[in-house]
């Protein structure tokens, strides 16, 4: 064993260290190497490995002290590492998903559910698709789904009447049978759902023939579903016990339906917030007047200011999306203004804004003045030379 390191070395801690500060050691080890984690990657399980036995020594008292007395030495003449003894489900059961992984690697002896136990039924997913109107005020639509119904002829057992059910000889009535293999780190142990009851724990003999064995019949139903106001695209409805009937008396599962909102032409919502753009004249921009804005709920009249700027931004207070959780609560609807340029004109307005283009500022003239000024000024010189030299 002279090619081995130090186990001390290898979780990264110095020699004095407590038994949380090798678990901390391990945990952060193992996450990193773990095989599940590298798939195909040689080096990282050889690493995994090489953390999970100096683990399993140096947590072990008794062990440890063997280890620090006389090192590698000390279990030379065993077979090499064995994790099969040694339980992981401590340093791992706050780990999520990976406290399942060692649980099935090692066969920590997790408790096992039971095949007969009450459990909820599976939930059923629907969608439906509403205007963006529908959406603001909220409606009523209908669903068809399929849902699995208790069999009436053998109220759910999936036997024939007049039969029953057996408990599996395999598992015996478990659900679970244990799978034991010799790998690289000893004698590892898995459970898994018996194969020959599928995990029920139940064997049928003679299936229900109305049923097929299932315990249940599936028929096409009709749910009506309240959609709130306010509701967005791609949020689902729950509606509690309209899915998949429950197993071993169980409750049903829930129907989830997803709602899709159609887009609007002229609205545009965030949130709780809606946006439109609406065009204004010149006149009304310049001098400022009555506008009637659509909204959600109707049209309202507002009033632009004189002088108004095109991509002006004014705020209708509460007119936009009410909150799904109180329709009371509303957000704001933001109109953006924009000055309407008129495409066709008759000479009379033509005329007209030629005349009001001289009185407030001569916007068109006001190029080809720029480009006459040096030519006047030129002139201007000349004419004073003349006189000067004429002796006037």
């Amino acid at each position: 064993m002279a090619d081995k390191r130090d186990y001390y070395e290898v979780l990264g801690v110095d020699r004095n260290a407590d038994e949380e500060a090798l678990k901390k050691a391990y945990r952060k080890l193992a996450k990193k190497y773990h095989p599940d984690m590298n798939p195909g990657d040689a080096a990282a399980a050889e690493k995994f490995k090489e953390a999970s036995e100096a683990y399993a020594i140096l947590s072990d008292p008794q062990k440890r002290q063997q280890y620090d007395q006389f090192g590698h030495a000390a279990f030379e003449q065993g077979a090499g590492f064995d994790a099969s003894g040694f339980d992981f489900s401590d340093i791992f059961g706050q780990m999520g998903g990976m406290g399942d992984i060692f649980s099935d690697l090692f066969g920590t002896g997790r408790r096992q559910r039971n095949p007969n136990a009450p459990m909820q039924g599976d939930n059923v997913r629907a969608r439906v698709s509403i205007s963006f109107a529908d959406a603001i005020s909220g409606c009523t639509r209908n669903v068809d789904v399929t849902l699995k119904e208790e069999c009436a002829t053998c109220h759910g057992t999936g036997a024939k009447p007049g039969t029953s059910p057996k408990i599996c000889p395999k598992c015996r009535g478990t659900g679970q049978v244990t799978i034991r293999q010799q790998s690289l780190f000893g004698m590892m142990q898995s459970t898994q759902p018996c194969p020959d009851c599928r995990g029920t724990g139940k064997i049928i003999e003679q299936r229900c023939p109305n049923c097929a064995g299932s315990g249940y019949t599936s028929s096409r139903k009709t749910i009506e579903v309240t959609i709130p106001a306010g509701i967005d695209d791609g949020q689902s409805i729950r509606i509690r016990g309209k899915g998949e009937p429950g197993r071993n008396k169980g409750p049903r599962g829930d129907l989830l339906v997803e709602v899709r909102v159609a887009s609007d032409p002229e609205f545009v919502r965030q949130d709780m917030d809606i946006f439109s753009n609406v065009e204004i004249s010149f006149a009304q921009a310049a001098l400022g007047g009555d506008l009637r804005i659509r909204t959600v709920d109707g049209d309202v009249i507002y009033t632009v200011r004189p002088g108004t700027q095109s991509g002006t931004r004014v705020r209708l207070k509460g007119k936009g999306v009410p909150s799904v959780r109180n329709k009371d609560v509303r957000g704001d609807h933001y109109v953006t203004l924009t000055i309407r340029t008129p495409t066709r004109l008759n000479e009379e307005a033509k005329e007209a804004l030629r005349h009001f283009d001289s009185l407030t500022g001569n916007s068109l003239g006001s190029v080809a003045d720029a480009e006459d000024e040096p030519k006047k000024k030129k002139k201007s010189f000349r004419e004073k030379m003349k006189k000067a030299f004429d002796g006037e």
